[in-house]
């Protein structure tokens, strides 16, 4: 009778909404701008405004750009996150591999507690945040501490310079250049994060500056051939920069036509990466005369999980 696995490892990633509904999305934004850790407000004053204001509009804009990248078998994140999930089980035979969202379903809370009751020797969490943040990992960190309880918790907080990866990120890019062709200059497209959490000691810009850095050192590229930047800007604070949109203008104005972007802060293609990204800045870049190609995530490629399957089994 076969060994049951004593050691298990709990790949974590945001989340993401059950459907491309308005009510789905909304049920998971309250969830996830819920979060402190996320927006960083008084709850009093946040609350009544993420209810009344934020969620009954964005629910609707949001459930529209779902809806244009949503895959036959459902929403990007999470089917690509259970993909690389079992393709790490292959990898690790003797372990028990589960995916979970800090967000949604399947919810990081329950999975830790279904785990604690297996009676598990030894259990790795990997958040798919691969540069760590306050507003990303730390949330993991949280919920892993609340629940786990009595669990041996083995946390992987950041993997931004691991050399599996970066060389796993370098391949991707380097293959894609091969078949596509490759632009006139490299961007790397981070998640933005407010300036002031930046200021407060969040080493999140860091961790992306070492990341490019190291990703571009195993391309061979020069300082003048990638750019480092920030998306997803939200609200009226400043945001860390420079921002994505305004990098692809100066590019444009700098005559430089066509640009390839990547998006190493992803470990799997989202709404992020395939509508704001691969779509709608490529549909700006195309009216200021460029073409953006956007270069896809690792997702569940072999050397994403070789690389993240060997960097559990070094911190088991």
């Amino acid at each position: 009778m076969p060994h049951a696995p004593d050691t298990a490892l709990l790949v974590v990633n945001l989340g993401t909404p059950e459907a491309p509904t308005p009510e789905a999305v909304r049920r998971y934004l309250g969830e996830f701008l819920g979060d402190p850790r996320v927006v960083a407000l008084p709850r009093w004053l946040w609350k009544p405004l993420l209810r009344g204001v934020i969620l009954p509009r964005r629910g609707a804009q949001s459930a529209e750009k779902y809806a244009q990248v949503w895959l036959p078998e459902g929403s990007p994140l999470a089917v690509y996150t259970q993909r690389l999930a079992q393709a790490m089980q292959v990898r690790l035979p003797d372990w028990r591999v589960m995916h979970a969202m800090r967000y949604g379903e399947p919810a990081l809370a329950d999975i830790l507690r279904d785990l604690r009751g297996a009676g598990m020797r030894r259990v790795v969490v990997l958040p798919l945040y691969p540069q760590y943040s306050t507003t990303t990992t730390a949330s993991v960190a949280d919920v892993v501490e609340r629940e786990a309880r009595d669990l041996p918790i083995a946390f992987i907080e950041d993997y931004s310079d691991d050399a599996g990866w970066v060389g796993a990120i370098a391949a991707s890019i380097r293959d894609w250049r091969a078949a596509n062709g490759a632009g006139e200059h490299l961007l790397f497209s981070f998640h933005g994060l407010p300036q002031r959490l930046a200021d407060r000691g969040d080493p999140y810009p860091r961790r992306c500056e070492t990341s490019a850095r190291r990703i571009a050192e195993a391309l061979g590229l020069g300082e003048d051939q990638w750019t480092l930047a920030y998306q997803s800007r939200f609200g009226r604070a400043r945001w860390l920069e420079p921002a994505t949109p305004d990098v692809l203008a100066n590019l444009a104005a700098r005559g430089v036509r066509k640009v390839d972007v990547a998006c190493p802060g992803f470990a799997v293609d989202c709404l992020e990466t395939l509508e704001e990204v691969a779509l709608r800045y490529a549909e700006d870049f195309a009216a200021q005369g460029g073409e953006l190609r956007y270069i896809p995530c690792l997702n569940a490629a072999d050397a994403h999980a070789d690389a993240l399957a060997a960097l559990a089994q070094a911190r088991a």
